[in-house]
């Protein structure tokens, strides 16, 4: 793990920050704190907790556990072959990414500057999240230099560390790149990775930039971020994964041929996705205005 992870251990040193990249912000309320779930049978042999609708606790990914959620480059042969049959889950190589990346920016008449930081970025099915940031090589597991990294967020923080000298218009300019850059996923796992791969990205500038880390309170505020715009989503009908629920139902009427009132069964809809809009500062569905 330690040529994906580097220095700081998110799950292990730090345990307010880990708790903030575990929230479902969309069933999270005032009240009540909930987490994304594990959305998939991969784990389950290990408990009822780890079962597909059970949230993702911290006490599951650390200590004894700490080894459980692994990026897709460690997993073994069959989990990966699993997952890419019952959610087509692959890896996208370095490369690749790198000539898709380069045709959206060329395609941009505004590709520099303040609208380039501030442009929005949604990842559809950002698994852990390569097109954002390459953090490591997704086939081995090597981690790649911050110079060298090529997702879209990659490049507007190379941008930001070549155009501010001071600390203050540095973290505001981050702030914003980050706060354009959205993604979604289906599999909790891949989504935690994937928000602890925005958030090493943004400790691993700060220390190519500063030559220091960054403090706790920093962390808190991208962790924040990320956890709104890193959310977990079935991508075909914009809810939360397994929030679709089936009922039966019972209409009171005799059928023609048996003495018990008929049943059938009907489709209760999902938990439909809130997003941040920055703008306002309000979460908004997902889904409002995907039709206009």
């Amino acid at each position: 793990m330690n040529e994906i992870y580097g220095e700081i251990n998110i799950r292990e040193e730090l345990p307010q920050i880990l708790e903030i990249l575990l929230l479902d912000r969309t069933k999270t309320t005032a009240k009540k704190t909930r987490n994304i779930i594990w959305a998939n049978d991969n784990y389950f042999s290990k408990g009822r907790e780890y079962a597909p609708l059970s949230e993702i606790k911290s006490k599951l990914v650390t200590g004894i556990m700490s080894g459980v959620i692994k990026p897709r480059a460690l997993k073994s042969r069959d989990i990966q072959k699993a997952r890419t049959k019952q959610r087509a889950e692959v890896f996208t190589p370095v490369w690749i990414v790198k000539k898709q990346v380069d045709e959206i920016i060329n395609s941009e008449s505004k590709n520099n500057g303040d609208s380039f930081i501030k442009q929005k970025w949604l990842e559809i099915t950002c698994g852990e999240a390569p097109y954002i940031t390459t953090r490591y090589d997704m086939e081995t597991g090597i981690q790649i230099e911050v110079e060298k990294r090529v997702g879209f967020l990659d490049r507007k923080l190379k941008l930001i560390n070549q155009k501010f000298d001071n600390f203050s218009e540095w973290q505001l300019s981050v702030e914003q790149a980050y706060k354009a850059t959205y993604g979604f996923e289906w599999n909790g796992d891949s989504l935690l990775i994937a928000r602890e791969n925005l958030l090493y990205t943004y400790i691993e500038n700060h220390v190519a930039k500063w030559k220091k880390y960054p403090k706790e309170s920093l962390l808190e505020e991208i962790a924040t971020i990320i956890s709104y715009n890193l959310f977990q989503m079935d991508g075909l009908k914009y809810i939360i994964p397994l929030s679709e629920t089936k009922e039966k139902v019972n209409d009171g009427q005799l059928s023609l041929f048996d003495d018990e009132p008929e049943e059938y069964w009907v489709t209760k809809p999902g938990i439909r996705v809130k997003i941040m809009n920055w703008e306002t500062n309000q979460m908004e569905y997902f889904d409002e205005g995907m039709d206009k």
